[in-house]
């Protein structure tokens, strides 16, 4: 049974409403999540606020060795994880295992703690006048992640938030909400005090009172551009500090000198990995000059053999979308990409007959701009292909999106990587790799409408992000 942490509690929402909860590999509900109201986010929040003070004033060191317990029980539920991903997202098993292990490479940086949580200190300022900078929790952090990472995107958020010293309430989706109760539950295991995490289930109305509770200091948000901004805008409106992360429209351009042994799977790998459900997925390939001669026919090829299926079987490499929903929503996009002028090189519609929420990979050449597929988030596994004939109207052409999360290149010139590298407007920007993800101690960057704040998550920029900083002047 599905229910909320507040303080040391596991106890049902007061209202009585839920929402269904589904296997997409088999249409099958498995689960019920409740749906919280206002009352029980601040029965959360005030357990949280009621923590806050022993748990801020907890040696560093003390919390650091729980945070090292924490992520031996990760190790030890690893597997256990990565099933309840797959059951209720539906990526293949080998993807929820990857996504387990970037989640607990977060928790490995919250380990270091005594280091990043350090100051500075200046002797001798001036005659006789000490100065020294502290780090300070912020004080009650809230977590919004969304759907498609249900166990990675809540472990961005939470260890780097409590091993600061503050204290946190984690609002998972409403669509795969198993991940985020797990991960409470190993918490809870680890031997952390309660209200240090809370965990209340629940939809928009639930998001929208922890935006407007006066107990929570920080927001962090997962979500579409839309919403990102929405969550920005009210967050910050109402005196909090916010990190809200967006949409994404990543470009992958092609230059003639590129290796298609390299760039092909790459490019499959970025376009078709997570069903597409991901905010790093490869959208464009922008095939430059000549280069869409190499690229077509292998990619047409290796798409069409790819093995569409749910995400426990051997072999698959493609698993189901969410909802029935959203597939239909990804499959129209197809349909408007032809009519807009796209060619259809290969449709993975025919796997919607299938039982579940299954949509195969597709391609589209000839996109441009002007059309809804090159230009909007699609999120699911569809691959446009573009043309440019130089290098700078490939650049010109990615930076026309309004979105700014990733963007990479294929090629074996240096000066070509450098160009690309300096001039493309994407906060996290890769040189012959499918997916330019940093790893924990860097941040999650990305940039124009794709990220709203100006701390992003994990790194340096997450320890700065919860923590506050105090300036002391000492004369003596």
């Amino acid at each position: 049974m599905i229910r909320n942490l507040v303080g040391s509690e596991w106890r049902s929402p007061e209202g009585p409403s839920s929402l269904p909860i589904f296997n997409p590999a088999t249409g099958e509900e498995i689960e019920k999540v409740p749906l919280s109201n206002a009352s029980d986010v601040d029965a959360a929040v005030r357990a949280a606020v009621e923590a806050f003070r022993p748990w801020s004033r907890t040696a560093v060191m003390d919390r650091v060795r729980l945070m090292f317990r924490f992520k031996a029980l990760l190790e030890d539920h690893f597997e256990d994880l990565a099933a309840i991903v797959t059951r209720h997202h539906g990526k293949t098993l080998d993807e929820a295992r990857g996504e387990v292990r970037r989640g607990i490479e977060v928790v490995d940086f919250a380990c270091g703690a005594p280091t990043l949580l350090q100051g500075r200190t200046l002797r001798d300022v001036s005659g006789g006048v000490d100065q020294d900078l502290y780090r300070y929790p912020v004080g009650v952090c809230a977590g919004i992640p969304p759907f498609n990472f249900p166990v990675m995107i809540p472990l961005w958020m939470f260890p780097l938030a409590v091993v600061a010293g503050n204290t946190f309430v984690l609002k998972p989706s409403e669509r795969t909400p198993l991940g985020a109760q797990l991960l409470a539950e190993i918490f809870v295991e680890a031997g952390f005090p309660p209200g240090v995490l809370n965990l209340v289930h629940g939809a928009g109305d639930t998001v929208q009172a922890l935006l407007d509770h006066p107990g929570v200091s920080a927001i962090s948000f997962v979500g579409s551009a839309r919403v990102a901004r929405q969550v920005y805008t009210t967050a910050a409106a109402n005196g909090k500090r916010v990190q809200a992360l967006g949409g994404a429209k990543n470009h992958i351009v092609v230059m003639p000198d590129a290796d298609p042994e390299v760039a092909v799977p790459a490019i499959l790998n970025s376009a078709f990995g997570n069903a597409g459900e991901r905010c790093l997925a490869g959208s464009v390939a922008v095939a430059v000059g000549g280069a869409a001669g190499k690229l077509l026919d292998p990619l047409r090829e290796a798409a069409s053999r790819m093995v569409v299926g749910p995400g426990d079987e051997p072999g698959v490499q493609v698993g189901p979308l969410i909802r029935a929903d959203h597939r239909d929503r990804v499959a129209s996009y197809v349909e408007a990409g032809v009519n807009e002028g796209a060619e259809l090189v290969v449709d993975g519609r025919a796997e919607m007959s299938r039982r579940g929420f299954f949509l195969g990979p597709t391609i589209l050449d000839r996109v441009t701009a002007r059309m809804s597929v090159g230009r909007e988030e699609i999120f699911g596994p569809v691959l446009s292909v573009a043309r440019a004939e130089t290098l700078d109207a490939a650049i010109a052409q990615a930076n026309e999106s309004s979105l700014g999360n990733m963007a990479t290149i294929f090629t074996q010139s240096g000066r070509a990587g450098r160009e690309f590298r300096d001039r493309v407007e994407a906060g996290m920007t890769g040189i012959n790799v499918p997916v330019a993800q940093p790893f924990a101690f860097f941040p999650f960057s990305g940039w124009k409408g794709s990220f709203y704040g100006d701390l992003h998550v994990h790194g340096t920029d997450g320890i700065d992000f919860f923590t506050r900083k105090k300036v002391v002047v000492t004369r003596w």
